[in-house]
């Protein structure tokens, strides 16, 4: 991986977004569905210097020596699980290339929320944004996966 030119390339893309809009007014060109997922699993293996598996693991995108991590990544109000996993990075994606990060925990805190609720039909619990920051002030500092290469949009 260009530690380089990752956040180069994802600023870029975004700019080409913005570009396209203004060139077809009316006209949405958001990146979303995988490519928001694997631009956030790429931006949490370079800032937190996680090991990706192979893509599409189930409920699990890397790890960080033993522990399993799974990786969400957002431009909305939501993000969507199918299982509960050991731990547990949301990241809110933003258009200069960075991110915020929305929860870093034990995926554990988040699982009890939903796993009482009935599955719905597509089988991925709905959880918002803004649930996952209430939960996120409830994780001591030493469970988060500490951030190894800083963020550009804090």
């Amino acid at each position: 991986m260009d530690r380089q030119r990752l956040p180069e390339l994802i600023e870029a893309l975004y700019r080409i977004v913005g570009e396209l809009e203004a060139m077809f007014p009316g006209r949405h060109f958001t990146p979303d569905g995988h490519l928001v997922g694997s631009l956030g699993e790429c931006l949490a293996a370079y800032h937190y210097g996680l090991d990706l598996l192979v893509a599409s693991s189930r409920g699990v995108d890397a790890v960080k020596g033993a522990l399993k991590v799974e990786i969400k990544a957002t431009q909305g109000q939501r993000v969507a699980l199918r299982s509960g996993p050991e731990h547990l990075l949301v990241l809110r994606l933003n258009k200069q290339g960075g991110f915020s990060e929305v929860y870093n925990g034990p995926g554990g805190l988040v699982w009890r929320e939903l796993e009482n609720k009935p599955r719905p039909s597509n089988g991925q619990y709905q959880v918002s944004v803004s649930r996952l920051e209430a939960l996120m002030e409830h994780v001591a500092y030493e469970q988060r996966i500490p951030m190894v290469i800083p963020n550009n949009a804090l």
